[in-house]
């Protein structure tokens, strides 16, 4: 299967990229990735998983990430900074899930489920809570509580990795985005499962992307401010996912959002890091078909 050429929505100024999965037919599923990453990033044998289990796959870059519109530099380029402080100088996370809803409505889907992965995860749940009449269901995948912000994160953090991850340095240019890339997908691999670091780097060098070293960007994404509704108000199914051995997110974050979202389904799996290893790829599609089932009841 393929990729259609990549299209973009609108919300407002900004221009939203996306694509659609060639071939894929059945219930809508929207595919987020997670901080200041492109939509590239989502493993093609896990979409491909998605299209078996009878999904119409679709993924998109969030805004200031891949082919979306990058909003202007802000005072903040520190992550940390940005994620602690008391207000988001860019935008808020309403506007970041209204640029969801602009890409359902491009692709004329009226109800869709969503599945997003790290801060997508956050993302899913905010989409159903800001607008649950388009929403069929929801996977949280590796990602934190959807109202929990300031100080209050660290309970869940493991700031090892993120720290040291903070530290590197990297050449400039286009190998210096290639490293930066496998940098982060070595640290973030499951140690459960084995890393195929060739395969990595093919797959990365494939599709380079700058944003695990666009600190800014990163810091206007985490810094959004989200003003809605608790998650406790979530009234769609939801199936919560998160690896045991995760080295940037406890996994008591997905206790947390799995026993305060009325009728959540939590499933963690030993061994598993903050990615999504091939070896649970068709295991994933198949929690999600499992999810989808409870829609049509």
């Amino acid at each position: 299967m393929q990729w259609t050429p990549t299209r973009h929505a609108r919300n407002g100024a900004v221009e939203v990229a996306y694509d659609r999965l060639e071939g894929a037919q059945g219930e809508p599923l929207l595919l987020i990735m997670g901080l200041a990453t492109a939509r590239f990033w989502w493993p093609a044998g896990l979409c491909e998983a998605f299209a078996a289990a009878g999904f119409a796959v679709a993924r998109y870059d969030q805004r200031d990430a891949g082919e979306s519109t990058r909003l202007p530099e802000t005072a903040t380029g520190n992550p940390f900074r940005a994620l602690f402080g008391k207000r988001g100088e860019a935008y808020t996370s309403e506007d970041m899930v209204d640029d969801a809803i602009a890409v359902l409505d491009a692709l004329g889907w009226q109800r869709a489920h969503v599945f997003g992965h790290s801060l997508g995860g956050v993302i899913a749940q905010r989409i159903a809570l800001r607008h649950p009449d388009r929403v069929l269901g929801v996977t949280s995948s590796a990602a934190l509580p959807s109202d929990v912000s300031g100080l209050r994160v660290l309970r869940y953090l493991r700031p090892g990795l993120l720290a040291r991850l903070a530290r590197a340095k990297f050449p400039p240019g286009r190998e210096g985005d290639i490293e930066a890339a496998l940098t982060v997908w070595r640290g973030i691999a499951s140690p459960g499962y084995p890393f195929d670091e060739d395969a990595a780097r093919a797959w990365v060098e494939a599709d380079v992307d700058s944003g695990p070293r666009d600190k800014k960007a990163q810091s206007r994404q985490i810094g959004a401010r989200w003003h809605g509704p608790k998650l406790r108000e979530l009234r769609r199914p939801t199936l919560v996912l998160h690896g045991e051995q995760d080295p940037l997110l406890r996994v008591h974050a997905a206790r947390v959002t799995a026993r305060t979202v009325p009728g959540a389904r939590l499933v963690t799996f030993p061994g598993v890091g903050h990615d999504l290893p091939a070896a649970l790829w068709t295991t994933v599609a198949d929690e999600v078909r499992d999810l989808a089932s409870i829609t049509r009841v």
